[in-house]
């Protein structure tokens, strides 16, 4: 038996080693071994203080209560009994009990040494509260750390005191008889002094409590309202006082034996917590403030707002009226020229399909389900751009080929990117790509390809041999006849992973991974790496874990290689007097009434990161240098960041403004545009973000409201979804006051509840988020600037769900999309931009169309526009725009010319795809897809033409019929369009029987 303990604790010692070593490996390999070891350090020390703070306290507590017992004290048979029990036991008892405790206590203590890292290292905000007028960093740093000092050593006091006060009555120094209670005096003095500890401690708790009352969340706003200024935190400030009294009536006692005056001020105490603390501020509240709350919460209010705009970011916000028209006029976006020819029409979360059927290449490829959104010089213009990165997918391997070999040592890499203009598109609806093949080639240049590093890579790779060794490594299908199968090999010659040459690292990383063939494979070699942590967030999420990071990483090209943006924030739930919020429920538009653990009320974009795809090199940089947050963490890991001015001129044409950051402050600001503390308390200028104007029209799983509840031992809880909120969008455009840029914008509407909710727009929100253009080092000025257009409550301007009802009710484009819907194809409706553009806000909508046949994809056939309550149907925006505007709009989109061209590939000649599954695909998806556009989908039938032919000619008379206000004549070309539909249809019916 002995022999089992001890090789099973040896076994347990080596996991452990192993899981230390590795990690160690992992941070040296990345540079950042001091953020492990700082982070080591810290924890054990604050383990052993944890500790040592419990179990000496107690053992001290239980020694002095033996040591002074009375030695001839009489003990009852039931003592006698435990005495007999324990005693055998004692010494066991007297070391385990406060080992044991302190054990615990170490483990809870050592997850906190962040705090008193940060505590140690804080920075000054140079601002002050306005009712304390203390700096915003004794909030933030400081009042955590002492109230967990004084939290966890009253928990030690009282569990000390327990201690002594149970061996006390176990040894006889304490004992009960009738109404009497016997103490001895050592006893009474041990116990006293305890009481008076515990007693000081709750008056230091006290007086923090006050301190603690500006970040309190209440019903009305985060802070101290009229209520806890004028009768709380008074009424704290004499309970502390009491308690500091109370405290010294208890070693008053230790000295003269009289417990009377102690439980006497205990007791006082106790009423004047439930007078002080309970009772007056109720009626100060009831019968002072509720009669008349606004004027007496007015001030309270104001420092709310202005404090959490400080908080938040948005205090400069830049708001300035926007009137705008309803009536599109004949060349109104002429001055808009250049944000016309930058429309995005080509939607990010429809064309992933889109992407994998053109530029996938094999099933061991994948691209994310969501594309991004960048910009790139293209021939001395900027162009935003679609780009996807082509990632390994081991899930789409063969079960032949779905080996622990070929997934450890052969499937180790992604390969290069996709990447299409925004605003164009070809003939046949497909994008144009700028960047396409594998290996991919166009206009992005040439740059490092293989993507050992991304979103789903497998969760290891072992990579590397000796020089001349045989490459196993697939790293493309190149179509040549040779021994690898037509697919091009490599081997990996970067340094991103720890080395396993040797057999101790590989003994380790198999026991770390639980994996024999890491130690037994031949494959292994004296140069091999393994790559693990490969997800870019994850990479620097672990160097860095004082940031909060956006949850999503986006790839761009830059200086010759495929490097990961990552975005970090500063955050703090310990601003005083700002909102409190939960930092999921801003992101991703939901609402719980479960407790949230990831409350903040202070964020800052302090730092951009990199990872590069095929080393998985990690690099920080101080983004904001102004955050005191940031600032203490750079005093704690001194070396794990660079400077703005180490960013070259390519990465910072590529940094945007984060998305995730934006919307929480479109969340804030929702409410907090409001800057009148009046205006503010009744509520009648709220915003909110409109939801998703598609939801439940292209995929059976986008999201309504919907209500969970969960019963538990705490109760019943309920979380409540709200509605797809609608995304902000990355656009280059030109917003009213301001130059064009690459911007970051939102729309808000009236926050109503009922079902007569108006959807008309109220604001406007943008940011620029182009960070580039300055040279290396230099920020943009512009760069995160934010504009509030508000629109004038006297207008009616339609908001994103009017026009998308406007667009999904009318007759006309209902039946072309009747049409385009026919032959098992299905219509998807894109992203429903709104821009600022001709004096007043145009909406625009891409109209995609799939069969639902295998192996098809979205292809963009049509585009909706409106402006105001007019709106347009063409084959291309530029058509649209035309047609909305008086037959000229005053400038050209980007897709000009697109309905009648042919181009399908990139814009220097190069095809759309190298494999032999793009053909396949290009047949599949044709078939079903719609009739416009160019798609050879229709059908050869005479009379399935012809019917197509007479709806055509009805639904341009119906147009013209408008266009003339003849309604008679629009009627008749109506009902024409209906019956050529049906006949289209029967005709293509028996045209299908027939066959």
């Amino acid at each position: 038996m002995v022999t089992i303990i001890v090789l099973a604790a040896l076994v347990i010692a080596f996991f452990i080693f192993a899981s230390l070593y590795t990690d160690y490996a992992w941070f040296a390999q990345l540079g950042f071994q001091q953020v492990l070891t700082t982070r080591w350090i810290a924890g054990a020390v604050m383990f052993f203080a944890g500790f040592l703070g419990m179990a000496v306290p107690v053992y001290l507590s239980i020694l002095f209560a033996f040591r002074f017992r009375p030695v001839y004290a009489k003990l009852g048979s039931q003592l006698d009994r435990y005495q007999q029990v324990i005693e055998p036991l004692r010494r066991v008892v007297m070391i385990g009990i406060p080992v044991v405790l302190g054990i615990f206590a170490g483990l809870a203590t050592a997850p906190r040494w962040s705090m008193v890292l940060q505590y140690f290292n804080r920075t000054p905000f140079g601002k002050k509260d306005p009712q304390f007028g203390l700096d915003i960093g004794f909030y933030v740093f400081e009042l955590p750390f002492w109230r967990s000092v004084v939290a966890y050593s009253s928990a030690v006091v009282l569990i000390a005191g327990l201690a002594a006060l149970a061996a006390c009555y176990l040894y006889g120094a304490m004992r009960f008889g009738g109404r009497e209670v016997r103490i001895s005096r050592a006893a009474r003095v041990q116990l006293a002094i305890t009481a008076a500890v515990y007693i000081a401690l709750q008056a230091v708790s006290l007086w923090l409590d006050q301190y603690a009352a500006l970040t309190k969340n209440n019903s009305l706003i985060t802070g101290a309202q009229y209520t806890e200024v004028n009768a709380t935190i008074p009424g704290r400030e004499i309970m502390a006082g009491i308690a500091a009294i109370v405290a010294l009536l208890f070693i008053v006692t230790a000295v003269i034996g009289r417990w009377r005056i102690s439980i006497v001020g205990t007791g006082l105490l106790l009423v004047s917590a439930i007078v002080i603390g309970g009772i007056y501020p109720w009626i100060v509240q009831r019968l002072q403030v509720a009669p008349s709350e606004r004027s007496f919460e007015s001030a309270y209010i104001q420092r709310n707002i202005d404090a959490t705009r400080d908080a938040y970011d948005v205090s400069g916000v830049k708001e300035s009226n926007y009137d705008a028209t309803t009536s599109p006029s004949t060349g109104a976006l002429a001055q808009d020229a250049q944000t016309t020819a930058n429309i995005r029409l080509i939607d990010p979360k429809i064309v992933s399909d889109t992407f994998s059927q053109l530029q996938q290449s094999r099933q061991y490829y994948k691209f994310p389900s969501e594309l991004d959104v960048d910009r790139y010089q293209i021939k001395g213009q900027t162009e935003d751009t679609v780009i996807a990165v082509r990632d390994i997918d081991l899930a789409g391997l063969s079960a032949k080929a779905n080996t622990q070999y070929n997934r450890t040592f052969v499937y180790t890499h992604g390969y290069g990117v996709a990447a299409a203009y925004g605003n164009q598109r070809a003939s046949d609806g497909k994008p144009v790509f700028l960047e396409s093949g594998i290996p991919s080639s166009g206009a992005l240049g040439d740059y490092q390809q293989r993507v050992y590093f991304g979103e789903t890579s497998p969760g290891y790779s072992i990579v590397g041999a000796p020089e001349g060794s045989k490459n196993v490594e697939l790293d493309y299908p190149s179509g040549s006849d040779d021994d690898n199968g037509g697919n091009a090999t490599t081997t990996y010659k970067g340094d991103g992973g720890p080395t396993i040459g040797n057999f101790f690292n590989r003994l380790v990383y198999a026991a770390k991974f639980q994996s024999e063939q890491i130690l037994l494979s031949n494959a292994v070699n004296k140069d091999s790496q393994i790559l693990y942590d490969r997800n870019p967030i994850t990479r620097v999420q672990k160097v860095a874990p004082y940031l909060t990071l956006d949850s999503d990483a986006y790839p761009a090209i830059v200086d010759h290689r495929l490097q990961w943006i990552v975005d970090g924030y500063s955050t703090s739930d310990a601003y005083p007097y700002s909102q409190s919020q939960s930092l999921a429920d801003s992101i991703n538009g939901t609402e719980s009434s479960t407790f949230r653990t990831d409350q903040v009320n202070y964020i800052r974009n302090s730092v951009k990161a990199t990872v590069d795809a095929y080393t998985g090199k990690v690099t920080l940089y101080t983004w904001d240098t102004k955050d005191p947050v940031l600032k203490t963490w750079q005093k704690v890991f001194p070396t794990s960041l660079k400077p703005v001015s180490a960013m070259s001129a390519d990465l910072l044409d590529h940094v945007r403004y984060p998305t995730d950051l934006f919307k929480v402050q479109r969340s804030i600001l929702g409410t907090y545009h409001v800057t009148n503390a009046n205006s503010f308390y009744s509520g009648d200028d709220a915003w909110t973000t409109p939801t998703e104007p598609t939801s439940g029209s292209n995929d059976a799983d986008t999201t309504a409201a919907n209500t969970t509840t969960t019963t538990t031992a705490l109760g019943t809880q309920t979380s409540a979804a709200r509605a797809n909120l609608q995304d902000p969008y990355y656009l280059t455009m030109k917003v009213p006051g301001q130059g064009t840029a690459y911007s970051l914008y939102t729309t808000y509407i009236p926050q109503q509840t009922g079902s007569n909710a108006r959807n008309v727009l109220t604001g406007y929100l943008a940011v620029d988020s182009d960070a580039g253009g300055s040279g290396k080092g230099k920020r943009a000025s512009g760069y995160g600037k934010l504009t509030l257009l508000t629109i004038p409550k006297t207008d009616n301007i339609p908001g994103p769900l009017q026009v998308q009802n406007l667009f999904n009710s009318d007759t006309t484009v209902s039946q072309e999309l009747n049409i385009l819907k026919r032959g098992n194809s299905t219509v998807k409706q894109g992203n429903l931009l709104t821009l600022p553009v001709g004096g007043g806000f145009l909406y625009v909508q891409p109209v995609y169309v799939q069969s639902t046949s295998s192996g098809s994809y979205p292809l963009l056939q049509k585009v909706l526009v409106a402006f105001g309550d007019k709106i347009a149907f063409e084959d291309t925006l530029d058509e649209a725009l035309n047609q909305l505007f008086g037959g000229d709009s005053g400038a050209a989109a980007g897709d000009q010319g697109a309905a009648g061209g042919s181009d399908t590939g990139t814009d220097n000649g190069s095809d759309n795809g190298t494999s032999d599954s793009d053909s396949d695909s290009d047949s599949g998806s044709s078939s079903g897809s719609g009739s416009t556009g160019g798609s050879s989908s229709s059908s050869d039938d005479p009379a399935v033409q012809k019917a197509l032919a007479d709806a055509s000619a009805a639904l341009q008379d119906r147009q013209q019929a408008y266009a003339d206000n003849d309604l008679v004549a629009a009627a008749e070309a109506d009902q024409r369009l209906q019956e050529a539909v049906q006949a289209a249809v029967e005709a293509e019916e028996s045209s299908s029987s027939g066959n």
